[in-house]
C-alpha cells in the first residue's frame, strides 16, 4: 500500500476557529460540500455534486478532540481514513495538516480509481477553508456531476499584471508553487516541472494581455481569458477538448486551487504561499499542493 497523501497549510486564524470550521455543518456547506450533517461523535457526513462519489454520504467519524478530526470515507469500494490535525503557530495562526490513506498517484495518471482526485480535491478544499476563515471570497468548486469544466474569478489587480503572472515563468512558478517553464508565443512550450522535465504542453493561441490557450493532449486544452472589470480583472478559465466520459477532474481541481493562490498572490501585500512542505528535509520551506 502506498504512503498516505499529506498536505500542510497555514491559516491566519486561531485554532478554535479552524476547529469550528471543520466540525460545524453550516461552515462545511460553505467551504467544502453542497450538503453536510454533523453530530459528533456519532455523525460526520458531507456529500453532493462537489464531493467525489457524492451521490450519498460515505463518511463515519472515528475520533475527535480539540486538535484532531479523524473519519473514514468509503471511496471506490475502499475504506480510506482521513485525518485533520491542527497545531497553533503563534498568535492567531494555525497549521492545518491533512492525511488520507489509499491514495496512489498512478490513479491520477490512469484514472483507474476516483481516489486519484484526492490530492487536488483537498488542495482546493483547504484553499477555500483558508479563504473562508480569513474572510475572503472563495474559489469555484469542482462539479463532479458535470463534464463542463469552467470557472470565473475576479482578481483585484489590472489585466496587465494578471496576464504577466500567467506567462512569466518566474512569477507563475512562485504562485503555483511548482517550476513552470513558459515560452509566451504560439507554438511555445508550457512545461510543468520546467523545460528540462520532459515533454511539454504547447501554447496554441495567445493574444498578449487578453488570452492564452495551452494544449495538454489527452487532458484537453486550458484557456485563460482576461478582461477589465471595474478596476479589477475578470479571469475566465476553461478546460475543453477532453473525453467527456472521463473528465480530467484531478487536473481541474489542481488548477482551481492554483487560481485561489493566484488571487492571493495579487491581492495580499504580504503574500506568502499557504502551503508548507510535506517533508521539509526534501522540499523548499513553502510549496503549494497543486502540482
Amino acid at each position: 500500500m502506498s504512503e498516505p497523501m499529506k498536505l500542510h497549510a497555514r491559516v491566519a486564524a486561531p485554532l478554535k476557529e479552524v476547529h469550528r470550521a471543520l466540525t460545524d455543518p453550516e461552515a462545511l456547506r460553505v467551504w467544502l460540500a453542497e450538503h453536510a450533517e454533523v453530530d459528533l461523535p456519532h455523525r460526520y457526513e458531507f456529500w453532493g455534486r462537489h464531493t467525489p462519489e457524492g451521490e450519498a454520504p460515505h463518511q463515519r467519524p472515528l475520533h475527535v478532540d480539540e486538535h484532531t478530526l479523524r473519519f473514514s470515507w468509503l471511496l471506490d469500494g475502499e475504506e480510506t481514513t482521513v485525518e485533520f490535525h491542527l497545531a497553533e503557530e503563534g498568535a492567531g495562526s494555525t497549521v492545518v495538516s491533512l492525511s488520507q490513506s489509499h491514495f496512489d498517484f498512478q490513479d491520477v495518471i490512469t484514472g483507474a480509481s476516483v481516489r486519484g482526485v484526492l490530492q487536488t480535491f483537498w488542495a482546493l478544499s483547504i484553499a477555500n477553508l483558508v479563504d473562508y476563515l480569513e474572510g475572503r471570497e472563495l474559489t469555484s468548486k469542482c462539479d463532479f456531476t458535470s463534464p463542463e469544466l469552467r470557472g470565473q474569478f475576479l482578481i483585484d489587480a489590472s489585466p496587465e499584471a494578471v496576464y504577466d503572472s500567467l506567462v512569466d515563468s518566474e512569477k507563475a512558478s512562485r504562485w503555483f508553487g511548482y517550476p513552470i517553464g513558459i515560452e509566451p508565443h504560439v507554438g511555445g512550450r508550457f512545461a510543468m516541472g520546467g523545460f528540462d522535465a520532459g515533454p511539454a504542453a504547447k501554447i496554441i493561441d495567445l493574444e498578449p494581455g487578453r488570452r492564452m490557450s495551452v494544449d495538454w493532449a489527452s487532458t484537453g486544452v486550458t484557456t485563460w481569458e482576461l478582461e477589465e472589470s471595474g478596476g479589477r480583472t475578470r479571469l475566465s478559465f476553461v478546460q475543453s477538448g477532453f473525453d467527456t466520459q472521463h473528465p480530467p477532474y484531478p487536473a481541474w481541481n489542481g488548477w482551481l486551487s492554483g487560481m485561489a493562490e493566484l488571487r492571493r498572490f495579487h491581492e495580499l501585500a504580504d503574500w506568502r504561499p499557504i502551503w508548507i512542505a510535506t517533508d521539509p528535509a526534501d522540499a523548499p520551506e513553502e510549496v503549494t499542493a497543486t502540482g
